[in-house]
């Protein structure tokens, strides 16, 4: 769930009267970009890693692949408006301590659907987070957290996708000062792919962001170990792959509860959005360490910040555009335009649903159902010339254990 895990499950969420809307103050949503953490700047402890390890590129690790997803030729459990998608392997359907929240595609990353600029890659892209009690007894099965992994699923040949986890990290320095990193022990409730740069939100800060072009290969031997071992290698939990952070950007505005993203490539310029997860209503913001400067509406909202193409950062740091939804469970959203999509979730047994509204209108409506435990999405546009479908489609992917399907349902819902 892209809220704080393991909030049990309510009642109904997904009522017959639509959800509330209105427009708010967007100038109260700002952000401070940031190039370095304690350690140093990103780029320095990057080079520094690049002189212990091979660099390797998305491209190379697109390239190889080194499990099997299964294609789904209809719309799984509860979605409706189906056109394509897949499930996980049998490990990944059945390991309860990852735990699947955001997805992003190659149509996110470059107009016309390929990776990279050029190339000819169609890619999907997932985020999981790790859970040391899956059961949410309040006892952990599992002793280390293991941070947050990304999946770069190959979807060149959409009737076999093959794909491979990696592990995202933070570089950083060991206590004498030799270069390292560590895991992310966050949520990753969502994700955006711009170019060459993966953003990820972290729900109390802001925004992680990752530079695609820039990853390390480490032997595969020390799961339980990441970064620099006492053996002299690196090592990253038994993945081939690390994934360094290269930026953020941190709230410095209102307290914004940063759950979910999505890319609005219809807006001029382009665009992202975040919204929020509430349970009952209400936005918390008790439970975690939030940046910011105080609590304004507790209504779920959804906030919007210009993008440069340029440099695929952030063209502005301060919001242009801010409403609020009165929706419970928003685990999802992306934006063409005014119009805003939502998916909610309605706990472990009931379907989700694609929602939708429009600024400076007073309701949300339905689209279609989802899956059980929908999370993230992501827009892809019928406009895509490399990776195209014959209409629009949003991306969306299930969290539950032997539920976990990554597919695309039509815009319109039909």
């Amino acid at each position: 769930m892209a809220a704080a895990p393991f909030i049990g499950a309510a009642g109904s969420v997904l009522s017959a009267s639509p959800a509330q809307a209105a427009t708010i103050d967007a100038g109260q949503f700002t952000l401070t970009s940031r190039s370095s953490n304690s350690y140093g700047e990103f780029a320095d402890l990057s080079a520094g890693l690049a002189t212990k390890l091979p660099k390797v590129d998305a491209a190379t690790v697109i390239a190889d692949v080194n499990r099997s997803a299964t294609h789904l030729t209809s719309a799984p459990s509860t979605a409706e408006a189906f056109e394509t998608g897949f499930a996980w392997d049998s490990d990944d359907q059945a390991v309860d301590y990852w735990i699947p929240q955001g997805v992003t595609t190659s149509a996110d990353a470059y107009g016309n659907g390929n990776y990279p600029e050029g190339g000819n890659n169609r890619v999907v892209l997932a985020s999981w987070y790790f859970e040391t009690d899956p059961d949410g007894d309040g006892v952990d099965e599992y002793a280390i957290d293991k941070g947050l992994r990304l999946t770069f699923v190959n979807y060149n040949n959409a009737s076999a996708p093959k794909y491979r986890h990696v592990l995202l990290v933070e570089p950083v320095k060991t206590a004498t000062g030799e270069f390292s990193f560590n895991p992310i022990r966050k949520h990753a409730g969502g994700i955006m792919w711009y170019g060459n740069l993966l953003y990820v939100v972290d729900t109390y800060k802001g925004l992680r962001v990752f530079d695609l072009n820039t990853l390390f290969k480490v032997p595969l031997t020390e799961k339980d170990v990441c970064g620099l071992h006492t053996d002299g290698s690196y090592y990253g939990y038994g993945y081939q792959y690390v994934l360094p952070q290269s930026a953020a950007y941190d709230n410095a505005g209102t307290y914004l509860r940063y759950t979910a993203i999505g890319l609005d490539r219809a807006s001029t310029p382009d665009s992202l959005v975040v919204s929020e997860y509430s349970l009952s209503g209400a936005v918390s913001y008790t439970d975690g360490t939030f940046n910011g400067t105080g609590v304004g509406t507790t209504t779920p909202k959804v906030v919007r910040w210009n993008l440069d193409y340029t440099d695929r950062q952030l063209g502005s740091l301060t919001a242009t555009e801010a409403v609020t939804v009165s929706q419970q469970k928003i685990q999802g959203v992306v934006s063409r335009n005014s119009k805003h999509y939502l998916s909610a979730s309605d706990g472990t047994s009931t379907k989700g649903t694609l929602r939708s509204f429009t600024s400076g209108a007073s309701t949300a409506g339905a689209v279609c159902d989802l899956v059980i435990g929908c999370e993230d999405l992501s827009y892809h546009s019928s406009g895509a010339s490399g990776w195209a479908f014959s209409e629009s489609v949003i991306w969306n992917l299930g969290e539950y254990v032997n539920k976990r399907y990554v597919y695309a349902v039509h815009a319109d819902g039909s």
